[in-house]
This record gives C-alpha cells, sequence and structure tokens, in this order.
C-alpha cells in the first residue's frame, strides 16, 4: 500500500547517524518534519529542536521515527500511540517500514524486507537502478509493447581476457542482471556459470574458419530480445570498443531508441603484455604504446602499421595477428627492420609466452595457440 505522505507530517526523534538516513529519505520524497534530539552529529544538516524529549512533543504529529536507541523513550512512544511509529532496528514495534527506493523520474520502485534486512534491500535497489532506464515519460494511455521497449536495456558488457578475476566489478553485477546473455566464442564457460539461472544464453561467436553470424544478425537478435523488454546482455571477450564491434552494436542499438549502457572490460591488449611481463611503457624508454588489429573487415590484411617499427621509443601490441605472421615478417624484413628485432608471442588464456626474434617469429608463430598477442 503506498501512502501519500506529503500530507502528512513526522517527527525523528534523534540526530544521529541513523537519523540522517530516515531524514535523508523522508527530505527525498518530499515529506515535512521535524527533529527532537538531545544532542546532534555534525553532518545532520537538517533544523534540530535541542531538547529532551517529552510526551507533549507527540501533538499534531502522523508518523513518528524512534531513531534514539533508548528503550525507555521506545515504551512512552508505545504507550501513547496515536500515529504510524517506526523504531528504527526493532521491526516488532513498527506499523511501517523504510524500503529502499529506486527513482527514477516519476517512477519509483520501493524494495522492503520489513525491516529485516536493509542491506539486502540496498543491493536489490541498486540492481533495480542498474537496468532501469534514466527517465520514464508515464502516459496512461501508453500501450504495453511501447512500455516494454521503453523499459528494456541493453548491456555491451566487456568480460575481460578471459579469467574470471579480470572480471571488472560493475560487469560481474550486469551479469547476475540479465535476461538474455549473446556471447562470443571467447568467453569463459565460468563467466557463464553467473548469469541467472532462467537466463537465456545465446552464442553468437565468430571463429576463422567456421560458420559463424553476420554481425548484422547479431544486431537483430539484440534488438529482438530489447523489444520483447528484455534485459540483454551482448558479452565481448575483452573490451567492447577495442576491435570488439561494439560501435556498431552501439549505433545499432541507440538508432531504435533502446536503452544502452557499455561496460567496459580488461583488454587483452593490455593484461597479455602483463601476463608475460612486458611493461608496456617505460619512462624515458618507451613512451608510446601503439594497438593495432592485422585483421580488417572481409577478410583483409592490415599491415599498414608495420613502418612503425622503425621507431625505438614505441611497442607495438598486435591483435589478432597470429595467422598473419608470415605476412608480417615478409613485409617487415622488406622494409629493413632489423632482424634481431624482439618480438613476444602471448597466449595469457592457456598460460604460453614465447619471446623470439622477427627472423624466427612466423616460424615460432606456428607453436602458439589461438587467441594470441603479438608484442614488438
Amino acid at each position: 500500500m503506498l501512502i501519500n505522505l506529503k500530507i502528512k507530517k513526522a517527527l525523528i526523534i534523534g540526530a544521529g547517524k541513523v537519523a540522517k538516513q530516515k531524514a535523508d529519505v523522508l527530505n527525498k520524497c518530499y515529506v515535512e518534519f521535524d527533529v527532537i534530539a538531545k544532542e546532534k552529529i555534525d553532518e545532520f544538516n537538517y533544523p534540530v529542536k535541542i531538547k529532551e524529549f517529552e510526551i507533549s512533543d507527540l501533538n499534531n504529529y502522523d508518523i513518528v521515527i524512534d531513531a534514539t536507541g533508548n528503550e525507555e523513550i521506545t515504551k512512552k512512544l508505545l504507550k501513547n500511540k496515536k500515529f504510524l511509529l517506526n523504531v528504527v532496528d526493532k521491526p516488532e514495534f513498527c506499523d511501517f517500514y523504510f524500503g529502499s527506493i529506486a527513482k527514477k523520474g516519476d517512477l519509483e520502485v520501493c524494495v522492503s524486507s520489513n525491516g529485516k534486512s536493509p542491506r539486502l534491500t540496498q543491493v536489490i535497489r541498486d540492481r533495480i537502478e542498474r537496468i532501469l532506464p534514466d527517465s520514464f515519460e508515464l502516459d496512461r494511455k501508453k500501450d504495453y509493447e511501447t512500455i516494454k521497449k521503453e523499459t528494456s536495456k541493453v548491456f555491451l558488457i566487456g568480460c575481460g581476457s578471459g579469467d574470471t578475476d579480470l572480471l571488472t566489478i560493475r560487469a560481474y553485477n550486469t551479469l547476475k542482471t540479465l535476461d538474455v546473455a549473446l556471447y562470443d566464442h571467447l568467453i569463459n564457460p565460468e563467466i557463464l556459470d553467473l548469469l541467472p539461472e532462467n537466463c537465456e544464453k545465446i552464442y553468437v561467436g565468430k571463429e576463422k574458419g567456421k560458420h559463424s553470424r553476420k554481425q548484422e544478425e547479431i544486431n537483430a537478435l539484440i534488438l529482438k530480445y530489447a523489444k520483447e523488454g528484455k534485459i540483454v546482455g551482448r558479452l565481448k571477450s575483452g573490451h567492447p570498443f577495442i576491435y570488439g564491434r561494439g560501435a556498431e552494436e552501439l549505433e545499432a542499438i541507440t538508432k531504435e531508441g533502446i536503452n544502452v549502457e557499455v561496460v567496459e572490460g580488461l583488454s587483452s591488449a593490455i593484461s597479455a603484455p602483463t601476463f608475460a611481463g612486458i611493461p608496456l611503457t617505460i619512462r624515458g624508454k618507451k613512451d608510446t604504446v601503439l594497438i593495432v588489429s592485422a585483421h580488417l573487415r572481409d577478410k583483409r590484411i592490415n599491415l599498414d602499421w608495420i613502418e612503425e617499427l622503425k621507431k625505438e621509443n614505441l611497442r607495438i601490441v598486435v591483435l589478432m595477428g597470429l595467422s598473419r605472421a608470415r605476412h608480417i615478417q615478409k613485409k617487415a624484413l622488406e622494409i629493413g627492420i632489423d632482424p634481431l628485432k624482439k618480438v613476444a608471442i602471448i597466449n595469457s588464456l592457456k598460460k604460453q609466452v614465447i619471446k623470439t626474434t622477427l627472423e624466427n617469429f612466423a616460424k615460432k608463430a606456428k607453436e602458439m595457440e589461438k587467441p594470441a598477442v603479438i608484442v614488438f
């Protein structure tokens, strides 16, 4: 039952830390209230009448919140009740409970545990806030399909470079809110185990030499489920915006007016060199990092970056380049790159590192399993 408290008047007894939390909630909901307390903490930024509480102070109040922790005051309140009472941390004495409120525009979602577990309600409230759009246009005349579309949300989730302990906390929490998950072939099965039990899992991975869905098909699937009012997660290895087609998916989703959020992930361009003990920058020696892909759209090879190998003050990290090793080596030697230039080939998923030179690069690349990151 939702009661319009704006027409009621409330009294808070106490001006400590817990009393401030209750005052903040009332203030957020535009409820008029007074505060009586013997003393107040410095951060209690509401007007307080400093005095001992007396029963005569209860006149004209519809709601009373006892935040004193004083049993004698609680007993007095219970004996003289002509109001709705909330005794902090004593649910057995409460006529009502404070919930945790997720508020987006005129929409308010209140989560209550009947006073038994405020921390739990805060966690659930935070999850609700994550999946709600930033604002709603409330209209009684809106049809059901329009509302479903407006309340859906898509997350483009960077799932890092493999191991579950490389997930960000934000990604970890978001995974637990999904109705549908569309995942790539490099997503660790242990990450899929974090999804809710009833989450629908759809494989949309792209693997060289195997049939895979076109990007347009993946975009269409995302939009299909979002328009059904689902919370959709597009699970991508690494970071969605580093050679992850995240920009294309973001554009397709925003064009349809669907709420979308990008959740950052740790790219293998960073984590693989770290695993191999290769600092990407060294002050005064290696001041620049260049991240490139050797693989372009429509199976084209990208070798334009090889000229940069002539520079001494940078590291070059090459993604999707293992199957192009022979082409990279040939082009580099042709333009006069030192055959003894150091190269590392790293598969952090398999915990494999090969350190070699440009002249042996193509041969050593055959010994490494995919996916691998190359560092010059």
